[in-house]
């Protein structure tokens, strides 16, 4: 009987450790999306930097890639080279970079007067974070890019600082 017991103790402790893995697996992977979250974004009117009110429906038949992100996001700051030099290689294939800036105008405008970004940075401010959850960003954490395809199909959610390989791989893809 102590056999019994003495195994038993372990299979359980592995059990609860695969499921609290399975768990976590589940909470931080994003979601799929389905057509009511694109129909949101698309919907969706930010201003740009200048104030200027954009509406995104304006990029609904090209390759959308969407990066949330903020200027106090170290991941978020350091992806920011290689999502400029990125859409610069896509420029003219049909293929529409947008940042949404969770943060304030000022901070975002501070952050531009200093790091040139050649795609359209908007501003969501801090209720930017419901939209990117909406799109499948459960942590509501940054940086988070979506790529919508011209038919309004997400391609790739990535949650975290995406690798330059990745996103091209994904935009060579379509």
């Amino acid at each position: 009987m102590k056999k019994n017991r003495s195994l038993f103790l372990p299979l359980v402790a592995i059990a609860a450790l695969a499921a609290g893995i399975y768990v976590a697996w589940r909470i931080h992977t994003p979601q799929r999306i389905g057509d009511p979250a694109v129909q949101l974004l698309f919907s969706t009117r930010l201003p740009d930097l200048a104030g200027r009110e954009q509406s995104l429906s304006q990029w609904r038949q090209r390759t959308l890639v969407v990066n949330f992100w903020a200027p106090w996001c170290s991941p978020c700051v350091q992806e920011m080279p290689d999502l400029a030099k990125i859409a610069n290689e896509f420029k003219g294939k049909n293929v529409q970079f947008v940042g949404i800036g969770i943060d304030s105008a000022p901070n975002l405008q501070a952050f531009e007067a200093k790091v040139k970004v050649q795609y359209p940075l908007l501003v969501a401010g801090y209720a930017g974070t419901d939209l990117s959850r909406a799109l499948g960003d459960t942590m509501g954490a940054l940086p988070f890019t979506v790529v919508i395809d011209p038919t309004g199909k997400v391609r790739l959610s990535k949650l975290g600082q995406i690798q330059p390989d990745e996103l091209r791989s994904a935009l060579n893809a379509l």
